[in-house]
């Protein structure tokens, strides 16, 4: 039987073979660390190989920093980590398919590279702004800033928080670091058609718009930098004063990607279609003037352009049908806006006015499509965000988050004709994307799932978050999730008793969420990778897993490392006593019993699930395994069986 590897996907590894099915001959060996053989790529045949479109030594476009290399190396370095399931921390464990993950997010990413690949439709991220005084995560890890980092084996000499001050000479560049490692794993988890959205003030918004045009490439990808007014009073500068920050938004150039914004008919302003003042006549554009046809006061379609000879009256009539002209009340011929193809494109956004000498047609400013500048009084961080936390979760200190409403919209955009999406914020804060996305769930019966990522940074011992019994900012998020949840549910409630005759009630929402912490590898310390045993380790050892790791620790890092979403539904059964754990209807079975009777293996594998999976220690003998993979070889031939 396989043996699970109990680490993260080596994505330099998986790299060298996507390339060496393109150029078989450049794959070569070379030596590990510990001076065993591996893949590798002779890169000097490489370039050799596309001669002609490789940048060596010359002048090239380019955005560079220190720390860029490390940051790529430590994008694709595998770790041995895992997530520890905390039902007592969680709401709703059994039905929830929402997911609130404590950790570094670098680690979670890199945990969720195989059950969430190619599965996220929106990431959104309001990450620290570098503005000098906030906290960053290192990426030469080797100590931590608090007891969680400790006990989890996440530690480093500088620490997975440090202060950015500007009088620090790598300013841009450590901020730069920390994103770009995490960007490039993000990446790979968005769906084809899948958005990020990252809000970022004016401290790095260049730096970070480079960064994205390079892991998102530009001609593949658009690129959106969107003002948002958050801050109508405005922050003091040096002669000016901020009153909005940006998100950006990324998004694949394959069709219609963002939905159109929700607009009132008193948002909409209207302007004549008719040209008007200088170089507006009709010789300055002949293909500008045609007739567009009105009847019953509604555009139903448009004339063909008309010839130079052709002299109409303002409005022609022709029984029901009105043709309009682009021609004054002076009687000037004038010229529509636009040539006639590009009008029929948005005719939505046309209307006909009567007026005495027959019909003006106007066009709306404003269309459902989404601006590059949000200026709305709900975007206000200060009311709609800080007012709204505090509501919710009073003296839980947190200054100035996003507007509920700022990410409300956002969620909107990229997921409203995709009702099923997951969404993650691996900076999630005070988690008012979770908020936003229940929000969403509740007006339009929509099933959105968020997974919210945050590192457990400790609240100041004087704050009064601490005062208040809040340990980490984790602990506030969780708190605000729940508050949020139970609000919104209960308003579907009150609404669902005042319903009209008719009306369809509306389904509550689901407000829970598992959580899973970050920890160091289910494997005692003495552990070795699949492909380092031998027969004298198989032999000498007899249990390679951590004494305080319980059956759903290891039934999660097996989720992990299987690819399998860890929103799955679990039971729980017992047969002839040997408890045995069932994940999505049969997609996998597992028991971790330290001795299993080959009573229950032949049970599980009559129930042919899709992969089983055993302790290693869990059979005496090697006979017993051999016996074990004959079982399921008779009962289960299509069953994928590994053991831990």
């Amino acid at each position: 039987m396989d043996k699970m590897k109990q680490e993260t996907a080596d994505l330099t590894q998986e790299n060298i073979e996507r390339i060496g099915e393109l150029f078989p001959n450049v794959i070569t060996e070379m030596k590990d660390e510990n001076g065993k053989l591996k893949k590798g790529i002779n890169f000097e045949l490489l370039k050799q190989l596309l001669s002609g479109n490789v940048v060596d030594g010359e002048e090239c476009y380019d955005f560079t920093w220190v720390g860029k290399k490390a940051s790529i190396v430590e994008a694709n370095t595998p770790i041995r980590k895992t997530l520890r399931p905390c039902i007592e921390d969680s709401k709703n464990w059994e039905t929830t398919e929402n997911l609130y993950i404590e950790g570094d997010n670098l680690d979670v990413l890199k945990l969720l590279q195989e059950s969430y690949l190619n599965s996220i439709k929106m990431i959104y991220i309001d990450p620290p702004y570098n503005t000098g005084k906030n906290l960053l995560y290192r990426n030469d890890f080797s100590q931590d800033v608090d007891t969680y980092l400790n006990e989890s084996g996440q530690i480093s000499n500088e620490g997975r928080l440090v202060s950015n001050p500007r009088t620090y000479g790598r300013f841009h560049s450590a901020w730069a670091t920390m994103m770009y490692s995490r960007l490039i794993v993000a990446r790979n988890l968005l769906t084809r058609d899948g958005v990020l959205v990252c809000a970022i003030d004016e401290n790095e918004q260049a730096q970070l718009m480079m960064m994205l045009k390079e892991i998102f490439c530009e001609g593949n990808y658009e690129h959106v930098c969107v003002s948002v007014v958050h801050n109508p009073r405005g922050v003091q500068g040096i002669n000016f004063s901020y009153t909005h920050e940006y998100a950006i938004f990324v998004y694949p150039t394959i069709g219609k990607i963002i939905a159109d914004r929700k607009i009132e008919e008193d948002e909409v302003s209207w302007s004549q279609l008719r040209n008007w003042g200088g170089e507006s006549e009709r010789t300055d554009a002949k293909n500008c003037f045609y007739p567009i046809i009105v009847s019953e006061g509604n555009i139903v379609g448009f004339g063909d352009v008309c010839p130079d000879e052709f002299h109409p009256k303002q409005t022609e009539w022709n029984g029901k049908l009105a043709y309009v002209y682009p021609i004054d009340r002076n009687g000037v011929e004038r010229k529509w806006r636009y040539a006639r193809q590009s009008v029929e494109a948005i005719i939505g956004m046309l209307r006909a006015r009567k007026y005495d000498g027959g019909y003006e047609i106007e066009i709306g400013k404003q269309s459902g499509i989404q601006r590059t500048i949000w200026f709305d009084k709900r975007y206000d961080a200060n009311e709609y965000g800080t007012k709204i936390v505090n509501s919710l979760v009073p003296d839980g200190g947190f200054t100035f988050p996003k507007s509920l409403w700022t990410v409300y919209d956002a969620v909107y955009a990229v997921t409203s004709l995709d009702k099923d999406a997951i969404v993650i914020d691996f900076f999630s804060g005070s988690s008012t994307t979770a908020h936003a996305v229940m929000q969403l769930n509740a007006e339009d019966g929509g099933n959105r799932k968020f997974i919210m990522v945050q590192l457990p940074e400790p609240c100041d011992e004087k704050s009064e978050a601490f005062k208040a019994g809040y340990k980490n900012i984790c602990e506030i998020g969780k708190e605000r999730i729940r508050r949020a949840g139970d609000k919104i549910n209960k308003e579907i409630e009150e609404s669902n008793r005042q319903l009209k005759l008719g009306e369809e009630p509306k389904k509550p929402v689901d407000i829970g969420f598992r959580v899973l912490k970050v920890d160091t590898t289910n494997m005692k310390d003495i552990y070795y990778a699949a492909s380092e045993y031998t027969q004298n380790l198989l032999t000498d050892q007899i249990s390679n897993i951590k004494d305080d790791r319980t059956d759903l620790d290891l039934l999660y890092g097996i989720l992990l490392e299987w690819g399998l979403p860890l929103s799955l539904k679990h039971e729980i059964e017992e047969i002839d006593g040997i408890k045995i754990h069932i994940v999505d209807n049969d997609s996998l079975i597992a028991c971790f019993d330290e001795s299993v009777p080959e009573t229950v293996v032949r049970e599980i594998a009559k129930r042919q699930p899709l992969r089983a999976v055993f302790r290693d220690s869990s059979f005496a003998s090697s006979s017993d395994k051999i016996n074990v993979e004959e079982i399921f070889k008779l009962l289960a031939p299509n069953t994928s069986v590994k053991v831990i």
